[in-house]
């Protein structure tokens, strides 16, 4: 296992743990277990369950924005938020994760930068891709943002057809970039 291929891996492992049971299941062990490692291989590369769960969040959010078109170069407003009706299905754990640590954000003041890094990566992403449409419109921004983190959040609690909500997502990017 190579040091970066190592790392991915527990990363992922231990996406998969916090969003299976929790941060309540978060142990160096279970990460073990689910990468195929001994938990001594978890501690050498994170040295803190903090850091540990840090890393997870950074990876989770690229992981997740890689995985919807977010990253893209460039998009039309057709296009625009292209994948996230099924970002849910595809990455379910990386999503769970994310929102399993933005809740106990919420209980555990120490998590709170987390949580906000979760938020400012998102919304800069759809800024930068409303920018390269040509809008600049912070209310936009946030208004998007509000309601591709729903999409999300309700794909992964009761799945259903949300192509009318992206349609009039790209119906608004369209109407502010003139198109």
């Amino acid at each position: 296992m190579t040091d970066v291929s190592g790392r991915t891996a527990l990363l992922r492992a231990t996406v998969v743990v916090v969003a299976g049971g929790g941060l309540r299941a978060l142990t160096y062990r279970a990460v073990a277990a689910e990468a195929g490692v001994s938990h001594g291989l978890v501690r050498h590369h994170f040295g803190t369950r903090d850091q540990l769960v840090a890393e997870a969040m950074e990876y989770a959010i690229h992981a997740s924005l890689r995985d919807s078109n977010m990253l893209k170069d460039a998009l039309t407003p057709e296009e625009f938020a292209g994948g996230i009706e099924s970002l849910a299905d595809r990455e379910a754990s990386i999503q769970s994760f994310q929102y399993e640590l933005l809740l106990e954000s919420r209980r555990r003041p120490e998590l709170r930068p987390l949580g906000e890094l979760h938020y400012r990566a998102y919304r800069d992403a759809i800024s930068r891709q409303l920018a390269r449409l040509g809008v600049d419109d912070a209310d936009l921004t946030e208004l998007i943002w509000f309601a591709l983190d729903g999409i999300v959040f309700k794909q992964l609690v009761v799945p259903e057809d949300v192509t009318p909500a992206v349609r009039r997502i790209r119906q608004l990017v369209a109407a502010a970039a003139g198109s």
